[in-house]
Formats: C-alpha cells, sequence, structure tokens
C-alpha cells in the first residue's frame, strides 16, 4: 500500500534524530504529488522547524494539491515557531495523513480540527502504532508531567555489580559499555548518588566515536558531601545540578554554586523520589538516565517511580554475600511482593546479553 510505504519513510526519518529533539518529539514528514515525493522533513532540534516545515520548504510550489504524510499531529498553537496546521492550510496541501495525535495538551486534536475546518481531507490513524513508539519519553511526559526514567544495571550472572572490595571495572565488555553512552545521548540527564562519585570520581559524559550530547549531571547528595576536586564540578563538560536535603545551609550552597554547577536544594530531610521528579519536570527535564548503585536504584524501585530498566548481564560469577548487588535497600519479604517485569527485548552485544523490560502491566 503507497500510503503506508511513504508514511512508513516518515517514520524511519524521525527515528534519525534520537536525542537531538528534546524537550520536543522526534517527527517525520513525507510530502508527495503525482506519485512522486516532493519533500521530505525530520524536526532536527527544538527551537528548529519543525518536520512539516522542512518538507513543504522542499517541496515549494509541488506543495499545492499535494499529499502531505506526518507521523505527530501538526501543532497548532504558537510555541518557539509557528502553528505547522496553519502552514500545512497555507501552502495548499489537499490530503494529509497523520500517523497519531499529539498529547500535548496544547495540540491535542485542535491541530486536526484546524486542518479538517480549512477543507483538507485529513486520515488518522495509519501506521499509529510504530508513530507512537517513535516518543515513548515525550509521550510520558505530556501524560504524567514527570520525567521518564531508565534504570540502568550491568551486572554479573549472579546480581553482583562489585566484588567484596568494591572492585567493578569492567564486568561488562566494550560494546555494552558503548550502549550505555547512546542511552546517556539520548536522555536530558543522568543521574548518580553520592557514593558513586566519592568512589568512582566519574565524568558522566557521552563519549560516542561520533561525539553526542552530554546530559545534564544529576547528584543525589543529600547532606552536599561532593568532593569539591570532583570532575563533575570542574570539568564544564555539561551542566551539574547536586540535589541535597534541606538541612544544608545558604552558605554552604555558596560555596558551590557557579554557572554550571546548581544546588536544587529540597524541602524535606529525606529526599523525596516523587518530590525530585516533580520539581526536575519544572525544569524541564524530560528524561532521566540512571547509573546509580544499589541504593539509588532501590530508591526508585520502592516508589514505582521508573518506565524501564536496562540490564547487562556478564558472563561470569562474583558471588559474596557481601558482594553489592544491583538492587539494595532491605528487600522484601514475599515474593508476591515483587515487582513484576515484562521483558519487551532481549539481545547479545558483544560477550554481554542486554535485557529492556518495563514494569508489568504498564504500557
Amino acid at each position: 500500500m503507497e500510503h503506508a510505504r511513504y508514511m512508513n519513510l516518515a517514520i524511519e526519518m524521525a527515528k534519525q534524530t534520537p536525542g537531538q529533539t528534546a524537550p520536543n518529539p522526534k517527527v517525520g514528514a513525507v510530502v508527495v504529488k503525482n506519485g512522486e515525493i516532493v519533500g521530505l522533513g525530520a524536526h532536527l532540534k527544538a527551537g528548529e522547524g519543525h518536520a512539516e516545515v522542512h518538507a513543504l520548504q522542499m517541496a515549494g510550489d509541488n506543495a499545492k494539491g499535494a499529499t502531505m504524510y506526518v507521523t505527530l499531529e501538526p501543532c497548532s498553537h504558537h510555541g518557539k515557531t509557528p502553528p505547522c496546521a496553519d502552514l500545512v492550510i497555507e501552502r495548499g496541501i489537499q490530503t494529509i495523513y497523520i500517523a497519531t495525535t499529539d498529547p500535548n495538551p496544547l495540540v491535542a486534536g485542535r491541530g486536526i480540527k484546524r486542518l479538517k475546518q480549512a477543507g483538507l481531507d485529513v486520515n488518522v490513524g495509519l501506521n499509529e502504532q510504530s508513530a507512537v513508539a517513535l516518543n515513548p519519553i515525550f509521550n510520558h511526559f505530556m501524560r504524567t508531567n514527570l520525567p521518564f526514567v531508565t534504570l540502568k544495571s550491568a551486572s554479573s550472572m549472579d546480581g553482583k555489580i562489585a566484588t567484596k572490595t568494591g572492585h567493578s571495572k569492567w564486568i561488562t565488555g566494550p560494546e555494552a559499555r558503548l550502549d550505555v553512552h547512546r542511552y546517556r545521548h539520548e536522555h536530558d540527564a543522568i543521574l548518580v548518588g553520592i557514593d558513586t562519585i566519592i568512589k568512582d570520581d566519574p565524568s558522566l559524559t557521552t563519549r560516542l566515536p561520533s561525539g553526542g550530547k552530554n546530559p545534564i549531571r544529576l547528584v543525589m547528595d543529600t547532606h552536599l558531601r561532593i568532593p569539591k576536586q570532583s570532575k563533575v564540578l570542574n570539568d564544564r563538560e555539561s551542566p551539574t545540578w547536586i540535589i541535597t536535603g534541606n538541612q544544608v545551609s545558604g552558605t554552604e550552597i555558596q560555596a558551590f554554586q557557579n554557572d554550571h554547577v546548581r544546588i536544587l536544594k529540597m524541602p524535606e530531610e529525606k529526599i523525596s523520589i516523587h518530590a525530585l521528579l516533580e520539581r526536575l519536570a519544572q525544569e524541564r527535564i524530560t528524561s532521566i538516565f540512571i547509573e546509580g548503585g544499589g541504593t539509588i536504584h532501590a530508591s526508585f524501585i520502592k516508589e514505582k517511580a521508573f518506565q524501564q530498566i536496562v540490564t547487562y548481564l556478564a558472563p561470569m560469577l562474583i558471588g559474596g554475600q557481601s558482594s553489592p548487588s544491583l538492587i539494595g535497600g532491605e528487600g522484601i519479604e514475599r515474593i508476591s511482593d515483587a515487582m513484576e517485569l515484562e521483558m519487551i527485548s532481549y539481545e547479545k552485544i558483544g560477550k554481554d546479553l542486554k535485557i529492556v523490560s518495563i514494569p508489568k502491566g504498564r504500557s
């Protein structure tokens, strides 16, 4: 079916921009006239032209009387750019196929309504499932007004993340570690606990062969214990936000804050995960990649405050009751209390096994 083929092309173009468009969604658009593709476009970066704009610019005068295929409902509101629905109407598109409606409350069907009122032949739902799958982060943020949280763990086959002495480099192979950097590139922020900073002094940057976007670095540090020589405070590779409890004084905060380091002082003594996510959402953080240790993971799992968990299992056994596990805390008393997961994908990466799971019953 030709319509499906053109929409698939729009979807494939949108897939090529992971990590680039936040807080906006990934979107692709194709303009077709007399059986020929006359315009192609993808949204590349927030604040720049949307996919429809690029496709219509390429189409030029050929847009009049043409058919457009777009993966997401054209916007109908003034943001950093003018409404795409108005531009589609103005350029004379006759028929439009829209894969899925926009969950953004500022759009949410208004773009479709405007196109219909202008007399366009509007068709909604073509390849909808594939189009929805393009933007799990955007869709979650719009639906809940909370960041999409990915937990990452790398462990031995018996669930250990380090030896009894704390040695952990490297449990997984280079291919798995490279895959982790792709996730860093695709998320707005990366979060670790203060123990990780003190023990490993990581940079928490994205190191891909072709470069990549560095996420904002978030450090859970209730009592502001972070060493002043830490890389995340001094390398200026990306902003660093330190999250503290309410007992930290203004004098202590002033000693750390500068143009690339912020202190986010939470209102409670013990940091609430839900309150933290709400605060980060207010800062327009739409996604968080969590690379903390067992304690951080346990906190988010206890609050059911994650949308997916990416697990890398290395073909080795570490053993030992004192060797740290990928999830810390006190644990549960009964199997019936365990959080069930649904595996949505698994693959071998180098020598390791990668499993992506979501909480069971959650889509």
